[in-house]
């Protein structure tokens, strides 16, 4: 699987410690083996946004940036470097 690069977004896990999320592919990881929901508008949006990115239809930036509003409906989200 193709990585695809972006400025990190930290998210909390679940033994409380920090976790830097840099990539797609770890976004999409996350996503659907280590998310904290199981459903949510946001994390559905997320999800769609990592297969349009590896497809090639959409930005690493957009779907960075539905990680992070994922994150922010999970109650995870800790910070992002700023673009």
């Amino acid at each position: 699987m193709r990585e695809l690069p972006f400025p990190s977004v930290t998210i909390a896990t679940d033994l409380g410690k920090a976790k830097n999320i840099r990539s797609v592919g770890q976004a999409e990881e996350w996503l659907v083996a280590r998310w904290p929901m199981r459903s949510g508008d946001k994390l559905q949006a997320a999800k769609q946004a990592c297969l349009d990115a590896l497809d090639g239809r959409v930005t690493c930036t957009a779907c960075r940036d539905a990680f992070i509003e994922a994150a922010k409906e999970a109650g995870i989200y800790i910070t992002h470097k700023r673009l």
